[in-house]
Formats: C-alpha cells, sequence, structure tokens
C-alpha cells in the first residue's frame, strides 16, 4: 500500500523538495516495486517469489494489506560520504519517517516482516541486524504467529536516475510487513468519507454512472468491519482465552 500524504511528507523532509510533483513521487514508489521485484531480474543469495509474499505476510484473506517502508531514503544533495550500514538501514525500516502509509507501528503490532536488501549485503550481517531488532521492547508481534522475518538478499545495487532527487547508494532495503497499526489508515479514511457522504459531495457523478446510494453504505460498513478484524487480530489470545472462560463461568 501506498498513501500519497506519506510519499509527499517523505519528499518534503528526506529529500528536501518543498513542492513534490508527479514525478518525484513516481521516482521514489519506482524504487520501491524495483526492490519487491528485483528477485524476478537478478541474481542473488537469497531469493524470493512473488508467490511467497502471500505465503508469509498473509494469515487471512480480508487481512492482505501489506506496509511498505523503504531505506534509505537519502536526497542527491545530502548524500553521505560514508555509506549506511545494513543494522542501520534494517532499523530505518521500523521507523515512521519511512513508511509508505501514515500510521504509527509502535501503536500496533506485526504478524509478518519480509526484508527484501539489495547491493552489498551478506546474511550475517542481515541475521545480526534482526536478532538486535527483536530485542527491542518497541516493536511487538502477535503472540499466536512466530516472529520469522522472510528475507530476500539480491547483488544487484539500487539504480538511480541520473540528476534525480535520491542519492547512489551501494545498499537498500525494502520492507514488507503485516501489521495491525494500518488498521489507523482505515479509521482516517473513514472519517474522511463520513464528512464527505454526509454532505453528499460528488455522489451525483457516481450515481450518474449507474452507481445507487445503498452501495456507499455497503462499502463503508465493510471498511468498518475491516477496522475491526485488524483490532480482533492484534489482540493477545491469552487475554481473548481468560475472557472466553470468564463468559463460560456461571
Amino acid at each position: 500500500m501506498v498513501d500519497n500524504e506519506a510519499i509527499y511528507d517523505i519528499c518534503n523532509r528526506n529529500l528536501d523538495v518543498e513542492r513534490p510533483t508527479y514525478t518525484n513521487l513516481n521516482r521514489l514508489i519506482g524504487q520501491i516495486v524495483s526492490s519487491i521485484t528485483a528477485s524476478l531480474r537478478f541474481d542473488g543469495a537469497l531469493n524470493v517469489d512473488l508467490t511467497e509474499f502471500q505465503t508469509n505476510l498473509v494469515p487471512y484473506p480480508r487481512i492482505h494489506f501489506p506496509l511498505t517502508t523503504y531505506a534509505p531514503i537519502i536526497s542527491a544533495e545530502k548524500a553521505y560520504h560514508e555509506q549506511l550500514s545494513v543494522p542501520e538501514i534494517t532499523n530505518a525500516c521500523f521507523e515512521f519517517s519511512n513508511q509508505m502509509v501514515k500510521c504509527d507501528p509502535r501503536r500496533g503490532k506485526y504478524m509478518a516482516c519480509c526484508l527484501l536488501y539489495r547491493g552489498d549485503v551478506v546474511p550475517k550481517d542481515v541475521n545480526a541486524a534482526i536478532a538486535a531488532i527483536k530485542t527491542r521492547r518497541s516493536i511487538q508481534f502477535v503472540d499466536w504467529c512466530p516472529t520469522g522475518f522472510k528475507v530476500g538478499i539480491n547483488y544487484q545495487a539500487p539504480t538511480v536516475v541520473p540528476g534525480g532527487d535520491l542519492a547512489k547508494v551501494q545498499r537498500a532495503v525494502c520492507m514488507l510487513s503485516n501489521t495491525t497499526a494500518i488498521a489507523e489508515a482505515w479509521a482516517r479514511l473513514d472519517h474522511k468519507f463520513d464528512l464527505m457522504y454526509a454532505k453528499r459531495a460528488f455522489i451525483h457523478w457516481y450515481m450518474g454512472e449507474g452507481m445507487e446510494e445503498g452501495e456507499f453504505a455497503e462499502a463503508r460498513e465493510d471498511l468498518a468491519a475491516l477496522e475491526k478484524d485488524y483490532e480482533e487480530v492484534g489482540q493477545d489470545t491469552r487475554l481473548c482465552r481468560s475472557d472466553a472462560e470468564d463468559d463460560q463461568e456461571y
């Protein structure tokens, strides 16, 4: 998933682009898509097939919206002379400022993570970085799922557009994660929809194309149910079991 608001903020904050154009946004998105599909085009130590994402990231059919994070996002003008290490770019993936959707991962729990590395990366450094991540208390995982990380390593370094905003780096990582924190995005979308629908803004355009007004209410209910689904999968199963036992007592 990609959120326009998050991409605009990244261009402002990380790349010093005051008024991002679609070109700025698309070049950043292009780096992410390139990282996800790199294993189809280049060789690496641990190549990941696209079908593996569904297997590893989707615990339930409706919980299938991955949060995408990319690091490092450095402007060409402020490129570091010293390249960032594997632990540094791995830690950056868990930072709010590098996410493609605006939500706070500290308020949610991770169900699964896929880390896709490109460039000068060796498995030993990745294992050490992941071991350090698991010791951080600020990063929570659900208790009903193993806290495994799916890792892909590709030897092809990231390529940037000459004269573009992004700096040329030796290594980069794209993280696809399934986290309950993304429910914040649904709540924000629900709120915006409610404000516009209360005024029946733009409804006539859709009605003119053959839609019925009831379809809007159905879609709103479906999104509210999706919010609830994410809330439920984030609950501690031990608490759920104790609640169920309390309900059974007479």
